[in-house]
């Protein structure tokens, strides 16, 4: 394991070394005992013949490495204690481990106590010892894991399931889920239950707004009030629109965008969902694809102080109907057009006219449509995913399973409803119990890092790019995250050194990678708190989720064995689309991909890498493969050595071409550096070059460096490498007819 951190092992790790690291924070005496543990530690490993895996376990059990502490610190003691790792041999580096009295008090752990010994007979020891032959029976028995789960979460049927699975319509792969059920899922959302506890006064929403920061309040909602707000709105869209009418949202993720999205629900149409990011053309879009009959928006977005228009660029997309919230008081503070409307006078007929609160959901089957959601475009034009009722229950499930999401919780994570985790933060709080925290604002400063202080979050969501925000600001400093019992990461592969600043803000709590997609509404990879977990590593699929990864032919690899390849799902799995609106189904998810065990296997078009231990490292897209001199790699694996060769290097994305004349693909790799750092491209190739020849492959080299201020990004900050590749590839061109 190689870094830029330290040189040095744990053993010739001293006190003048931590004592510097500790970067005039620590004292003397703090150094001393933080050196005292190490040595402890390492003692105790060799007197047991134990690897560096119980170094690094030992001194985190001694809390001696705070959640204060300078960064430097942190990275001394990690990177030198693995200095000696090989990963070839021995997987990636643990950082974090289950313990048997926590791991019984989960979500899945409690279940897996009543009903493991049933299940699993005599082969059932404990959720740690037993997590993976209870989640490959859930593999084979979905409609009993499925069965069980139901009754975990707040979901109440108008007409219950006939069954939980039912297989003989062979034209429908994915087959058909609680078939004969009838429910509202945001009804399940908005009322009392039992199990999971939700009560009138529970708390559903705790939020801020930006500029607030210096309060040490924040803003509550409870259940009932909550659900009052949604039936309020409900009422009005009833008297406007018809069940199954299609109406888009396009504003930031509030409590109104909250309450809106569920009463568009309750009243039988169908929520449209809209990143407040697009400019007009990419609204256009979905607003035509969908056939939306309206829009919710609001005149403009604060983000870090500054005004962004947006009832502006809803107009220019040319909607039907645009419903104007103001950003606050009641006034929008903008020229309407005519067939637009206030929030105001939108809801002006119940505030007027005063009746008991409340509203008949409409009660739909289970597959029925109540989210349209479009894919982040990385490959072309977004397909228009369609959510169903199933899609609700699927996402709860991996919050509850994997990232221990229910009752007592506070559930923040900055996303938006245009995009996929949005509906999944909303629904894994509000049928389990938890609470949903919303920061009105930018979640880049000091002032969102404030308000997972004040609001007390127990689970915070992030994405990589923002974990390098926060670090590299250093923001949060000062503040306190140690209420935090896990962090959750997805949308772009995660950096080791990132991921080690984030989880020592908590004393080193786990961060659950998750890796899925819009149009599975889950994750098919993920952490799980019953095995040791890896930074940036995935360490299981998900509940129920069957998959192989494939070779080059198309054939399976042993599922015991290090490889690399593309993925493929099991078709039977809850949730998942089984239509799309604006492409053909089956062939983008099913037309030739191998079968397996009778199954034809579903693309969902990851490479992925199983390491020694089984754990499992996304390495890009099946078209970010390039092969270099005839060997087959990723731009992942090449960014992640890159991040780390240089002080001065924020981020690089790597992609090959080929040159126009023919022959073997270059390397070419593209760098945004730190702010205040200036370094020469052909300085960079050297280091890249040696870099990628020690950790990766001698033969692999580096052709050409390209320094650039920003990379291209979707709305949901996923990397454009095409536009990158584009962008040589047109170079060469020119290079080649001159």
């Amino acid at each position: 394991m190689t870094t830029t951190a330290t040189a040095k092992t744990i053993n010739e790790v001293g006190i003048d070394d931590l004592y510097r690291a500790g970067g005039g924070i620590l004292t003397i005496d703090e150094t001393k005992h933080i050196h005292q543990i190490i040595k402890q530690a390492i003692s105790k490993a060799k007197r047991s013949r134990l690897s560096a895996t119980e170094v690094w376990k030992e001194v985190l059990g001694k809390k001696v490495l705070k959640s204060n502490h300078p960064h430097s610190l942190h990275q001394l003691v990690y990177y030198s204690v693995y200095a000696n790792w090989d990963t070839s041999i021995n997987g990636p580096p643990l950082y974090w481990f289950p313990s048997l009295q926590d791991s019984k008090l989960t979500n899945l752990g409690k279940i897996m106590e009543i009903l493991g010994p049933k299940l699993l007979g005599t082969s059932y020891k404990d959720p740690i010892a037993s997590f993976n032959l209870f989640r490959e029976y859930t593999v084979r028995h979905p409609e009993v894991y499925w069965s069980i789960i139901l009754k975990e979460l707040s979901v109440t049927f108008h007409e219950p399931p006939k069954c939980i699975l039912d297989t003989t319509d062979k034209s429908r792969p994915g087959g058909t889920w609680l078939p004969g059920s009838v429910l509202n899922i945001a009804e399940c959302c908005l009322l009392p239950s039992i199990h999971p506890r939700k009560e009138d006064d529970s708390c559903a929403i705790v939020w801020r707004d930006e500029g607030d920061d210096d309060d040490s309040d924040v803003n509550r909602i409870t259940l009932k009030q909550l659900r009052e707000q949604v039936i309020l709105v409900a009422n009005a869209l009833d008297r406007t629109f018809t069940k199954g009418d299609a109406i888009a949202v396009d504003m930031p993720m509030t409590v109104n965008a909250v309450i809106i999205y569920l009463a568009i629900i309750l009243a039988g149409c169908v929520v449209v969902s809209i990143a407040d990011s697009f400019a007009a053309k990419e609204i256009a879009t979905r607003l035509r694809v969908s056939k939306a009959k309206a829009i919710f928006t609001q005149y403009f977005i604060v983000r870090g102080g500054r005004k962004f228009p947006l009832y502006s660029r809803v107009v220019e997309a040319s909607p039907h109907k645009v419903i104007v919230l103001p950003v606050s008081g009641h006034n929008v503070g903008v020229q309407l057009r005519e067939q637009d409307i206030s929030w105001k006078d939108f809801l002006a007929y119940d505030n007027q006219h005063q009746r008991p609160i409340h509203f008949t959901p409409a009660y739909l089957p289970v597959d029925s449509m109540i989210n349209i959601l479009f894919s982040s475009g990385t490959t072309g034009e977004p397909k228009a995913i369609p959510w169903t009722q199933l899609s609700a229950i699927r996402s709860t499930a991996e919050g509850w399973a994997h990232i221990n999401v229910g009752v007592g919780d506070v559930y923040c994570w900055p996303t938006n409803l245009g995009w996929v985790m949005g509906p999944i933060l909303l629904f894994s709080c509000f049928l389990t119990g938890a609470t949903l925290a919303l920061y009105h604002g930018s979640p880049l400063g000091r002032g969102f890092g404030k308000f997972v202080q004040d609001a007390g979050v127990t689970v915070l969501g992030t994405v990589p790019s923002l974990v390098k925000t926060w670090k590299n600001t250093d923001c949060i400093k000062g503040l306190d995250w140690t209420k935090i019992k896990s962090f959750a990461s997805t949308g772009e592969t995660s950096n080791v050194d990132d991921d080690l600043w984030l989880s020592s803000k908590s004393y080193y709590k786990p961060i659950i990678e998750c890796c899925g997609g819009t149009e599975l509404a889950s994750s098919y990879i993920q952490s799980s708190l019953f095995q040791p977990q890896a930074f940036g590593a995935f360490s299981t699929a998900s509940m129920t989720t069957g998959l192989v990864i494939l070779d080059e032919h198309g054939v399976p690899y042993p599922d015991d064995k290090a490889c690399v390849g593309e993925v493929g799902l099991f078709p039977l799995y809850l949730g998942a689309t089984d239509r799309l609106l604006n492409a053909d189904h089956n062939d983008v998810y099913f037309k030739g991909m191998p079968t397996f065990k009778g199954m034809r296997l579903r693309r969902h078009g990851d490479i992925l890498k199983r390491t020694v231990g089984g754990y499992i490292v996304v390495q890009g897209r099946a078209d970010d493969t390039m092969n270099l001199g005839g060997i087959k790699t990723s731009s992942v694996e090449i960014e992640r050595v890159c991040d780390r060769s240089d002080e001065s290097i924020l981020e690089t994305a790597a992609v090959s071409v080929a040159p126009p004349d023919g022959g073997p693909e270059l390397l070419v790799i593209f760098v945004v550096l730190k702010k205040g750092f200036n370094q020469q491209p052909e300085k960079l190739k050297t280091i890249f070059s040696k870099t990628i020849q020690t950790n990766l492959n001698p033969l692999f080299k580096v052709s050409n460096v390209k320094i650039i201020p920003e990379f291209p990004r979707t709305a949901s900050n996923k990397l454009l490498r095409r536009v990158l590749r584009d962008q040589i590839q047109h170079e060469l061109s020119v290079r080649s007819r001159m």
